[in-house]
């Protein structure tokens, strides 16, 4: 992740997301991720990447994440292939998060 307020997003990933850390040097935070799952779409020209959170249960993870002080900004809707919503980072940039409707390896 890039961002200009690289110090308040790492507090938040880590205060309020719970996500651990270790200190590569000089602050510099690398966090441990949960298993994840990666799929590959086509594209009509130059290609690009986006990152989710997943849950297993949307609204209970929302919930948790709103009484540790993350917004909101995209209610949760359903995609077919899971519900997704989003919150807010402290850069002011958007975190899409979705509890998936479709088969996991991670779940096999």
């Amino acid at each position: 992740m890039f961002s200009p307020e690289a110090e308040k997003v790492r507090a938040f990933l880590a205060d309020v997301l719970g996500m651990s850390s270790v200190d590569a040097g000089g602050g510099w935070l690398i966090f441990a991720l949960p298993p994840a799952e990666l799929a590959v779409h086509p594209a009509d020209g130059v290609g690009h990447h986006e990152l989710y959170l997943m849950c297993d249960d949307i609204q209970v993870t929302l919930a948790e994440l709103k009484g540790r002080g993350a917004e909101v900004i995209r209610d949760v809707s359903n995609q077919g292939w899971g519900l997704l919503a989003a919150i807010r980072l402290p850069d002011g940039s958007e975190f899409p998060i979705y509890e998936p409707r479709h088969p996991s390896p991670l779940r096999t």
